[in-house]
């Protein structure tokens, strides 16, 4: 069973859980109505240094299809990269 965590980067996870995440994947593909509000009370930040419209949205969509919620970040807006004079 996957346990909640952070996830950064791919490498982030064993073979063993990808092939959990993939076979939960289709779990929720071939039954949706039963995984509709998993999510709820559940909020995801999301968080882009590059624009990424396409990406943006499949993540919100998804979150949104499963109940929860999500709040997003764009470095656009505020330019993290980039260094502040004080």
């Amino acid at each position: 069973m996957l346990k909640s965590r952070n996830l950064i980067q791919p490498e982030d996870f064993s073979i063993e859980e990808i092939d959990e995440i993939l076979e939960l994947a289709q779990k929720i593909i071939d039954n949706p109505s039963k995984y509709s509000r998993i999510c709820e009370g559940k909020l995801l930040a999301t968080l882009f240094y590059e624009p990424s419209t396409r990406t943006r949205l499949s993540f919100e969509s998804a979150m949104n299809r499963l109940g929860g919620r999500v709040v997003g970040f764009q470095s656009q807006i505020h330019p993290l990269h980039q260094k502040v004079k004080l």
